[in-house]
């Protein structure tokens, strides 16, 4: 196997990651995806924090998202509103938590550690930022096959207790998050049904200051 970089985000990154977007993502509305502008934006406002896993030149993975004071007893949201449309406006390099904005690996190179790895470079940078964790709004791409036969709440319930397997759920939890709750109509998606799960992973090293 090639080998695999996790780098930081850089200006000359943003075509190729706007393509990845479009590989990614099949079911999403065009109003959904981020494009090179947003990228090169990420770039200027918090580029340590933004991520691109590289096989020699070829952007095969991202892993994009700011810091923001989450307010979790006002937790209902939906991904547009939070990330301003792809801008990221709300980021606030003193926040207490990094919000998640994308996770994508390439089709043709999921199941290779691609996605763990840039799970662990956010992880690593609210480490060394001694922020309180991530906190995203979590697909459920798996929900729409179930949805005719149970609830959005019975899906997830049962993805978590291990009786059903949801692509983008079960690999988050595996990573360490939890779910907080439901986001109805988070993101225009048919695979999910418009649903999403609040997940959180906690920073096991944070230190109040």
């Amino acid at each position: 196997m090639r080998d695999i970089r996790i780098e930081t985000i850089e200006p000359r990154h943003a075509t190729a990651l706007e393509q990845l977007q479009r590989a990614c993502f099949p079911t999403l509305a065009d109003s959904e995806l981020m494009n090179a502008r947003h990228f090169r934006n990420h770039c200027r406002l918090f580029p340590e924090g933004n991520f691109v896993a590289l096989t020699e030149e070829r952007v095969i993975g991202l892993g994009s998202g700011f810091l923001t004071d989450f307010d979790f007893d006002d937790a209902q949201h939906n991904f547009q509103e939070i990330i301003d449309g792809g801008w990221y406006s709300q980021h606030d390099p003193a926040g207490d938590w990094y919000y998640g904005g994308d996770i994508s690996v390439h089709p043709d190179w999921r199941r290779r550690g691609v996605g763990s790895r840039l799970y662990a470079a956010r992880k690593g940078i609210v480490r060394q930022l001694n922020r309180r964790g991530i906190v995203a709004g979590g697909l459920i791409p798996g929900f729409a096959a179930h949805k005719q036969a149970m609830t959005p709440q019975d899906y997830v319930d049962k993805v978590v207790q291990g009786q059903l397997r949801d692509n983008t759920l079960s690999f988050q939890l595996g990573r360490g998050f939890v779910v907080r709750g439901l986001l109805r109509d988070y993101i225009e998606d048919e695979a999910s049904d418009n649903w999403a799960t609040l997940i959180v992973w906690h920073n096991p090293d944070y230190r109040a200051v």
